[in-house]
C-alpha cells in the first residue's frame, strides 16, 4: 500500500543515523498503485471529537523495541504508555506479523490494554 511504502521510505531511509542530510524531491508512483490509497478515513477534527481532546496536541509514541516482545508483553507496553499519559501508541511501520508475535495476537492484547487504560484513567485512549 502507499501508506506502507511511504512509511518505509520516510520512516526508515530518513532515519538512518549514517545519513547526515537527505531530501526527497520527487516520487512517482504508477496510477494503479495510487488508486489503492483512498486517503485517511477521518481528519483531525473527527479524531479530536472522538477522543474528546481539544486545546492541546495529541501525545503519542511508537512501541519499542519493535522486535523481541511477545504479544502479551507488547500489550503491557501499550498499557503502561497509555496509563502514563499518552493518548495513543502505534506499531513501528515495518513490524507486520512476525512468527513470535502475530498481528492478531498483538492487536488483541493492545485493545485489551486500551480498554484497561480507559477504565483506569477515565480518558478516551486510542
Amino acid at each position: 500500500s502507499i501508506a506502507n511504502l511511504t512509511a518505509s521510505i520516510i520512516g526508515n531511509v530518513f532515519g538512518f543515523k549514517a545519513v547526515k542530510a537527505l531530501r526527497l524531491e520527487d516520487m512517482r508512483l504508477p496510477v494503479a498503485y495510487l488508486k489503492t490509497f483512498q486517503g485517511p478515513a477521518t481528519g483531525i477534527v473527527v479524531e479530536r471529537e472522538r477522543m474528546d481532546k481539544f486545546g492541546r496536541p495529541f501525545l503519542g509514541a511508537t512501541v519499542k523495541p519493535k522486535l523481541g516482545l511477545s504479544g502479551k508483553n507488547y500489550g503491557r507496553v501499550v498499557y503502561e504508555g497509555l496509563r502514563g499519559g499518552l493518548d495513543f501508541l502505534k506499531d513501528d511501520e515495518n513490524i507486520n506479523s512476525q512468527p513470535f508475535m502475530r498481528w492478531k495476537e498483538r492487536f488483541l492484547y493492545s485493545m485489551e490494554a486500551v480498554n484497561r487504560s480507559i477504565a483506569s484513567t477515565g480518558e478516551v485512549k486510542g
